[in-house]
């Protein structure tokens, strides 16, 4: 494949899940090379107050660690991004760009009594749970082992991250799941009423800068309300939830 290809590859791809996917990607591959030392893209409240380093608040969300879970974990937020952006945001890739937006900075302030240094793990979930809210019945295979109802995906991670990493890595990552309620609760739940949906729109100079990122038919463009995707991009949404830890079973198969 030639690079002109390549890039045509990646440009497809909607332009909020690129980014998420790059940046994990320009953040996590310098360290695990050790290029860049691991402590200089650490959230630590003093260096930003104090020393205006702001560069780590972006870059705690981007770092997801090495080996196999830097794999999974990468799958999982390139996946679950993009059945969210293609078959839940068609046409308002902006929209979704300042709800993550405002989603992370939650993140950042539920975060802080924890003293936590990294945030890509609830950013992960925090995605996990909304796209498990939108797409509940959808089946997710854990380690090829048991198939799970979507709706009950985070959950399982949830208690992964307790068993693995104690509990301040679950703390962690609840914070991601809160984040990720508070996202579908205000935005996307029919039974509150919507309250978050006046603020839920993106204001003009992201959507000069994002974009409308990829359409369905009967979608609106420019921050207008946009009808639900086809049935197809559904089906596809469906078919992508989530991440398969098994080997060879694909997501939705028994």
């Amino acid at each position: 494949m030639s690079l002109s290809s390549f890039m045509d590859e990646i440009r497809k791809i909607p332009p909020v899940t690129r980014f998420l996917g790059a940046s994990t990607l320009a953040v996590s591959l310098p360290v695990m090379l050790q290029l860049v030392s691991p402590y200089s893209v650490l959230f630590v409240k003093r260096f930003v107050v104090e020393n205006f380093q702001l560069w780590r608040m972006y870059t705690s969300f981007f770092y997801a660690g090495s080996g196999i879970t830097f794999l999974f974990e990468f799958i999982m937020l390139s996946r679950n991004s993009l059945s969210l952006e293609t078959g839940h945001y068609p046409g308002r890739s902006a929209d979704y760009a300042w709800q993550l937006l405002i989603a992370a900075f939650a993140i950042i302030g539920l975060n802080i009594p924890l003293k936590s240094f990294l945030h890509f793990r609830p950013l992960l979930m925090s995605i996990l749970y909304l796209t498990s809210c939108l797409t509940p019945t959808a089946m997710v295979s854990i380690m090829g082992l048991i198939n799970i109802p979507n709706k009950y995906f985070p959950y399982a991670l949830l208690g992964m991250d307790l068993v693995t990493g104690g509990t301040g890595a679950a703390a962690s990552s609840l914070t991601g799941l809160i984040a990720g309620h508070a996202w579908w609760y205000l935005v996307h739940s029919d039974e509150s009423g919507r309250p978050g949906r006046a603020y839920a729109t993106a204001p003009a100079w992201l959507w000069r800068i994002v974009g409308d990122g990829p359409e369905v038919a009967g979608a609106a463009r420019g921050g207008r309300v946009v009808g639900a995707a086809t049935a197809a991009a559904r089906e596809a949404t469906q078919r992508t939830t989530g991440y398969n830890w098994g080997t060879g079973n694909r997501l939705g198969d028994s």
